[in-house]
């Protein structure tokens, strides 16, 4: 257990101790990766620590579920989901809706 945790609260987690072997913007590297899939996408991304909340607009969206527009954005960042240290831990939050 780490020293810097109170052991009564074992389920107190530190998201900045998310380790990964990533060099570069991961912010970056999200938008980057959906926009080779979906080119005309508007994304945003915030978050940290491994954490993400990912929301993107694009037409791309137009005619399919809520479910195949995210495995859509997800299967685009697969390669910073997935390893031994990847830099991207969990998507806390994503938001897919095509342009009004």
């Amino acid at each position: 257990m780490d020293s810097r945790r109170d052991p009564k609260l074992w389920y107190q987690v530190r998201v900045s101790d998310h380790p990964t072997d990533f060099k570069g913007d991961v912010r970056e590297a999200i938008s980057t990766s959906i926009k080779a899939v979906l080119p005309d996408a508007t994304v945003e991304v915030s978050g940290g620590g491994g954490h993400y909340n990912i929301a993107v607009v694009s037409t791309g969206f137009a005619g399919k579920s809520l479910l195949e527009s995210q495995r859509l954005v997800l299967g685009a960042i697969k390669h910073l989901i997935n390893g031994a240290a990847p830099p991207v831990h969990a998507v806390d939050s994503l938001i897919t809706k095509p342009p009004q």
